[in-house]
């Protein structure tokens, strides 16, 4: 599924603060964990994580630090930070109403259509045939 860019960029953020609010995590694995927890449908690249992650640092809702890996590799390690996790609080409230809203408009117009579909009721007829 090919998603809106504009959907992907006003989600990237919320999405990678709950992740590391599972935990310290660097680049790679949060890509990995998107389309965990998407269940494949969401495919980030580097080139849309690595600018998010550096935005986020330079905010201070994530700090950096350097870490070795077991094969010996150097990496970046994201962790919240306490305004991060402030910032994750109030963006999920922030979804929690953007999806209410999203949810009562669709079950609307559901029933709109549903409504529009169905064939008018004719005259009743009393008694039998008229």
């Amino acid at each position: 599924m090919r998603f809106d860019k504009d959907l992907v960029a006003a989600s990237a953020t919320p999405l990678v603060l709950g992740i590391l609010a599972e935990g310290e995590s660097y680049g790679y694995a949060i890509l990995k964990r998107v389309a965990e927890v998407s269940g494949g449908r969401m495919q980030w690249t580097d080139g849309m994580l690595y600018p998010l992650l550096h935005r986020l640092e330079r905010l201070g809702l994530v700090v950096a630090t350097w870490g070795t890996s077991e094969a010996g590799r150097r990496r970046k390690h994201y962790a919240l930070t306490p305004a991060g996790r402030d910032a994750l609080a109030e963006r999920q409230e922030q979804w929690d109403v953007v999806a209410d809203v999203l949810q009562r408009v669709w079950t609307s117009a559901q029933r709109s259509a549903q409504q529009a579909a169905q064939p008018p009721a004719g005259p009743a007829v009393a008694g039998g045939w008229a």
